[in-house]
């Protein structure tokens, strides 16, 4: 789906940012542009990519997305080493506090909105200017399920800086159309990877419940009765730096396993 491609990839991290980068590569993947703020992560990206696809060069860059420097810094990178770059999939976010709307600290909300939402943005005109030269490029959003339906814990300044971020999605699909890239955005719901099995884990301690028990209460909501693995959403999200999506821009896509349908 992606063979030739060149991707520069956000948020590399233990959850859906390596399963990102890992698909990417088996997907065919030419070159991957990993990023994270944590050189450790991009190490591990790097040979879980190579142990999927040994063809597939990686060029890692310890990158902070909230600082503009650092994000033309990540796109020189990536030029220098690749010419050009033909998709970015923004991945990194701040979850910040579990709150909600009537009671959060709002001070506390201007971290996940300076990263999701800001940073996100400053990412993403970084690139934007290199997929102006090149007249293409394609961006998708990791955008989350909090924005579509109130989840029953708090995630209210998470999910105001996702649906920030959802409607900048649209203003960015009309200004950059004319230079042939598209911006598309996906709404994860529950992912089994290691954020989710972490809190599933601490919830069955809390409670006293088994881990099975658990992800089965939150499977029963979903109506393909699973928790949609890590790998399984990477590739729909995916799907919008392919050309299997050339003639979709300012799109949003629910993965969730049919647990929200608009």
């Amino acid at each position: 789906m992606l063979q030739g491609k060149l991707i520069v990839i956000s948020g590399i991290g233990p959850g859906l940012g390596v399963k990102l980068a890992e698909e990417a590569a088996r997907a065919g993947a030419a070159g991957l542009v990993v990023s994270a703020r944590t050189a450790a992560k991009l190490e591990d990206a790097e040979a879980r990519v190579r142990a999927v696809n040994p063809d597939c060069q990686v060029c890692k860059q310890v990158t902070d997305i909230t600082d503009a420097a650092s994000c033309k810094a990540l796109v020189d990178q990536a030029v220098t080493t690749f010419g050009r770059i033909d998709g970015l999939v923004n991945s990194a976010f701040v979850h910040g506090a579990m709150d909600y709307a009537s009671t959060a600290d709002i001070d506390s909300w201007m971290e996940p909105i300076g990263t999701n939402l800001l940073g996100t943005l400053k990412l993403t005109q970084a690139v934007a200017k290199q997929m102006q030269q090149q007249k293409h490029g394609a961006i998708v959003m990791i955008n989350t399920m909090a924005v579509r339906k109130v989840p029953p814990v708090g995630e209210a300044g998470y999910a105001a800086s996702k649906a920030a971020l959802a409607t900048s999605v649209k203003y960015l699909a009309k200004e950059l159309g004319p230079d042939n890239i598209r911006v598309n955005t996906v709404h994860m719901g529950w992912m089994w990877g290691a954020p989710v099995q972490g809190y599933v884990q601490w919830q069955a301690e809390q409670s006293g419940a088994s881990v099975d028990d658990i992800k089965a209460q939150i499977a029963a909501s979903i109506p393909l009765g699973i928790v949609p693995p890590d790998e399984e959403c990477a590739r729909s999200a995916l799907f919008f730096v392919s050309d299997y999506s050339r003639v979709v821009t300012g799109a949003s896509l629910d993965v969730n396993g049919g647990e929200y349908m608009p």
